[in-house]
Order: structure tokens, then C-alpha cells, then sequence
């Protein structure tokens, strides 16, 4: 199935961030980000440090995985604030990091997304806990989900993900493991085993 054709995963980044414990420890406490409160303020690191780089990476990858093969993902996050135009590019697994425009919202990005989304006739799912943001796309159909509850199921993702990690590093991977049980009597009785 093409990208085009599939649903739309759009996520609300700083809100899906700022609703994560696990991505909140991800934001560089020596810049004050410690409770998200500023994304503005803390984006004007007079040098150049990027307290949510590594918060942001994470989500990418874990959007990745969660979307991978189901969803056509984008992450939009909010840079109305940044005084300068230069964005960050991740784009693992061929989700898209979008950032809003100096002087545009995120919300206005989102909206848009969905609004071209639908009239395409592509189904949506809109990740955000931001009730404006519902408020504004309600009357288009698309399912909403908030944001900690992507952030479950990602987690749910990441664990299952990880256990078959395991579990194929721990297979023996030789071409007698590989064979049936008949075929392997058969092989043992031809090479005289």
C-alpha cells in the first residue's frame, strides 16, 4: 500500500512531550526545561543547545515503530516562538517531522494536515490532549486520541519489539535448527549420524 493511501498519523509533538514522563526526562534539565513550561524561551539557547533534541529523536523513533506498515505518520511541533527558521531534520522510518512557521502554531500546521487529509478521503488519527485543537478539527471526522494514551501504546510496542529482539538473538541460527524434525532425521540418516 502506498503512504498516500494509508491512514494519516498526525501527532502533536510538544503535547505527546510534555504528557510523557518518559520523554519529559529526556529534556535537558540544564536548560530549564524541567517541566516544559517555556518551549519558546528555551528554544533561544543563545548557544545554539536544542533542549528537547534528544526528547524529539525518541518520539521520532518510537512513532516510527508504532506507525510502521499502518499509518502515514508526521509530528508536528511548534516553533511560532523560534526567532530563526532553521528546524531540526529526523525523519526515522519515513515519518515526517514538521515545524511550524516564526510566527504560526502548531495547532494551525495540525489543522491543516487534517483538513487536506480528509478532503482526500484519508482517514485521520490526531494524537493531542489539546482540547482546542479537538475542538477546532471536531467537525471533520477524525478519531482523536490523547496523547498518554499514544504514549501506552507505544510503550506496549517498544516492549513487544524488544522481547522479539530477544528472543531472535538468543536463536541458534544454524540450518539444522532451521529444519523440521522429519528433515532432520532424514539429513542425520544421510550423512550417517
Amino acid at each position: 500500500m502506498r503512504r498516500r493511501d494509508m491512514p494519516l498519523l498526525v501527532v502533536d509533538g510538544y503535547n505527546v512531550i510534555g504528557a510523557t514522563p518518559r520523554y519529559q526526562a529526556l529534556i535537558d534539565e540544564h536548560a530549564g526545561a524541567g517541566a516544559l513550561a517555556d518551549v519558546a524561551s528555551l528554544s533561544r539557547d543563545p548557544y545554539g543547545h536544542d533542549p528537547f533534541e534528544s526528547a524529539r529523536a525518541t518520539l521520532m523513533s518510537d512513532v516510527a515503530t508504532y506507525a510502521q506498515g499502518r499509518y502515514d505518520a508526521v509530528v508536528v511541533f511548534d516553533a511560532a516562538g523560534n526567532l530563526s527558521d532553521d528546524r531540526p531534520a529526523f525523519s526515522p522510518g519515513g515519518v515526517r517531522m514538521v515545524f511550524s512557521r516564526t510566527g504560526e502554531s502548531a495547532d494551525t500546521v495540525i489543522e491543516r494536515h487534517v483538513v487536506r487529509a480528509r478532503e482526500r478521503g484519508r482517514d485521520v488519527l490526531l494524537v493531542t490532549s489539546d482540547n482546542a485543537i479537538r475542538a477546532t478539527v471536531g467537525g471533520i471526522p477524525v478519531t482523536t486520541v490523547s496523547s498518554q494514551l499514544l504514549a501506552q501504546d507505544m510503550q506496549v510496542t517498544n516492549e513487544e519489539v524488544a522481547i522479539e529482539h530477544d528472543d531472535r538473538a538468543h536463536m541458534r541460527m544454524t540450518v539444522e535448527d532451521r529444519l523440521s524434525p522429519e528433515a532432520r532425521e532424514k539429513l542425520w540418516k544421510l550423512i550417517g549420524r
